[in-house]
């Protein structure tokens, strides 16, 4: 443990990681402590993470930031999921909807284990018609959750996220940050100064000559990891076994219609495409493995398979997924790409930085560093990264396609002892249980298993216990009240031009 308490924190990069770092620490830790944030207008940013989870919502309301000039601010639109289009099989298409519960429960079963038995017989439509988000989302439909229902309204508690510029996003942290005390300084790291006896870093050198000491450093270098690995050789743990893209181009385009309140993911021969739409453009990207496309293929399958005109050439990202062997490493926390990449099929990499935040907050020292905290933290962002991991393997391995030797690899690959054991489990009889507060809950894992075409053999003998005539009305009741709800949602389109709309902006 180090003599001092930690009273000065220098953040090391900006973008998206280094302000959301930046305006919650500014935000929960109040005017005791120095906040430094170093980052050069001359480094580039990813800036490709334009989707999230509802879970960025928590984030938000901790800042207590205006949600509609938020949206304005980022070009943003509304996400209720996301849509996997080809994954199982060529053709197939189904809809991952936010929520807390797919239609709902009955007695001490999810309401999925009585869907089982009614599709089986014939008496249920597919799984997404009872969920709102899913079934709105198809449709176009938006609102926030209505305060004039009743509480048992699917209406009352609506689950979303957003589509933002990743860009604009980390411009609003930073002048939230700012207006609380936070110091930007613009420039680039020359050197790490690191004590001689304890190996933890004392300062940074800029440049220009500048040193800036901190008690905490924050890494939030990107990929390259200039405090994490380049200095302290942390150790990387590679995925790439199970998640085998290893590249992506990304490319903005211009709108083509309307908005839609969701993703858009659709595997291609090597990989997968994204579809983001937003206020004033689209953003799209190819994720591919390099193994089995070329640089050149890849980009023009990408601009040959967009809904609107390119806006700017394809940019390339290479990267390895896995995770940092430990984020938090003497006196230096990593977050964002510089933590660990997983690739942004579920779009939870703006997540992973929150949870690291979150995290660090709720394991902030008070005397120094102490062993006890470091390995809590790293223990907690290890699960996270592993169960994120294995949601995501889940959607290549539990796949039909055998067109490309690409899907081929996916399909045959070994896979962790914990996901197999889930995936025959659920095909058994349709029973999932989630690990412990694990990021995507049940509800999720059901709508990617029957999606990707892990179809249950049976179900929990407790539903024979309703009688077929009930069960027949039961799904009635609950598809209904879904389809009502949604018929009175509005189009996304017309709620963003009411509550939220930006300001027009000239696309190249």
């Amino acid at each position: 443990m180090t003599e001092n308490a930690i009273k000065t924190i220098v953040i090391v990069g900006g973008g998206t990681a280094g302000w959301m770092a930046a305006a919650a620490f500014s935000k929960v830790l109040g005017q005791g402590y120095s906040i430094r944030l170093i980052e050069s207008e001359a480094i580039g940013t990813v800036g490709v993470g334009e989707g999230t989870i509802p879970h960025i919502r928590l984030f938000n309301q901790m800042l207590q930031i205006d949600e509609a000039d938020f949206v304005r601010k980022t070009q943003g639109t509304f996400k209720l999921g996301i849509q996997f289009n080809d994954w199982s099989r060529i053709g197939d298409s189904y809809m991952h909807g936010f929520g807390n519960e797919i239609g709902r429960s009955l007695g001490m079963l999810p309401f999925h284990q009585y869907w089982i038995k009614a599709v089986q017989s014939g008496k249920a439509a597919d799984i997404g018609s009872y969920l709102l988000s899913a079934l709105a989302a198809k449709r176009g439909k938006f609102m926030v959750s209505a305060s004039d229902v009743p509480a048992a309204s699917p209406l009352a508690n609506i689950a979303y996220a957003y589509h933002f510029d990743a860009g604009l996003y980390a411009r609003y942290l930073r002048g939230y940050a700012e207006q609380k005390g936070v110091k930007r300084t613009e420039g680039i790291v020359s050197r790490v100064v690191q004590n001689p006896e304890s190996g933890f870093i004392d300062a940074v050198e800029m440049e220009n000559g500048e040193r800036i000491d901190g008690d905490l450093f924050i890494d939030c270098s990107g990929f390259r990891g200039l405090l994490i690995e380049e200095t302290l050789k942390t150790g990387y743990i590679d995925f790439t076994h199970w998640l085998p893209c290893d590249r992506a181009y990304a490319v903005p385009s211009e709108n083509a219609g309307p908005a839609l309140p969701y993703t858009r993911a659709t595997a291609r021969e090597a990989g997968w495409q994204w579809r983001i739409p937003l206020q004033h453009r689209t953003g799209n990207g190819y994720v591919y493995c390099s193994a089995h496309i070329s640089d050149d293929e890849a980009a023009a399958t990408l601009l040959r398979n967009l809904d609107g005109r390119a806006l700017d050439d394809p940019r390339q990202l290479r990267f390895t997924t896995g995770r940092r062997s430990k984020c938090w490493n003497k006196n230096v926390v990593a977050l964002g790409l510089a933590s660990g990449f997983t690739e942004p099929l579920e779009a939870t990499s703006i997540h992973l930085i929150q949870v690291g935040i979150m995290r660090l907050l709720s394991l902030f020292p008070k005397d120094g560093i102490s062993d006890v905290l470091v390995d809590r933290y790293n223990a907690q962002l290890a699960f996270e990264f592993e169960r994120i991991r294995d949601f995501l393997i889940l959607h290549y391995h539990a796949t039909q396609r055998d067109d490309t030797a690409f899907w081929r690899q996916c399909a045959a690959m070994s896979i962790p002892a914990e996901l197999q054991a889930n995936i025959d489990l659920f095909r058994d009889s349709g029973r999932f249980f989630r690990n412990a507060d694990e990021m995507f809950a049940e509800m999720s894992w059901v709508q990617i298993l029957i999606g990707q075409g892990v179809l249950p053999q049976s179900y929990h003998p407790l539903v024979d216990q309703l009688p077929n005539e009930e069960l027949a009305r039961f799904m009635a009741s609950i598809g209904g009240t879904i389809a009502d709800c949604v018929e009175v949602m509005p189009m996304q389109q017309a709620f963003i031009d009411r509550y939220c709309a930006a300001e027009p902006v000239a696309i190249r």
